[in-house]
């Protein structure tokens, strides 16, 4: 893995981590989270093959990820308090979002350093997957389906939460 990978793939673990204390839901909330995943997209993704099984592969690890999402932005906590929509993750989201995260790094890992990259090409073989871009496609596409389905979760939840408080209340605090 190169360092920017290293710093891309630990910024968004502590995109969470940062949520594990309550704070104010604003612009950051969700601007951070998404900029690191445009910048991820940017940077990776060529192409999106589409010979023999390379789309079921992107699709399947798509699926993951926008289910890790949603549960994550589930499982975030909203509330108001003193006219302001506040935010904490809770644990099963910040375990469902390190494990989305660290299973793209561990995957990464293991097939550069750990030997699994033999194992890989077999299974790639046995199961149609024609080109290492299909990985790469597949994993990119996971990150950022986790990453827009959980603040997008958020978001909508957020805005009921504003609604059902007060017509009134923002939905975003635009002071801090």
């Amino acid at each position: 893995m190169t360092a920017t990978e290293w710093i891309t793939d630990i910024a968004l673990v502590l995109v969470v981590f940062r949520q594990l204390r309550e704070d104010r839901l604003d612009h950051k909330t969700f601007l951070i989270p998404l900029g690191i995943v445009a910048f991820v997209a940017y940077s990776y993704l060529d192409s999106v093959p589409t010979a023999g099984n390379d789309l079921v592969l992107i699709a399947a690890l798509t699926g993951v990820g926008a289910v890790l999402g949603v549960a994550g932005g589930v499982y975030t906590r909203i509330r108001a308090l003193g006219g302001h929509l506040m935010i904490k993750a809770g644990v099963v989201s910040a375990v469902l979002w390190v494990l989305g995260m660290g299973a793209r790094m561990g995957f990464q890992v293991w097939v550069e350093h750990g030997g699994g990259a033999d194992d890989v090409a077999r299974f790639s073989l046995a199961h149609h997957i024609t080109s290492d871009q299909a990985w790469v496609t597949a994993f990119v596409l996971m990150a950022v389906t986790e990453v827009v389905t959980r603040v997008g979760t958020i978001y909508l939840r957020s805005r009921a939460k504003a609604r059902s408080v007060s017509p009134a209340a923002p939905v975003l605090d635009r002071t801090a």
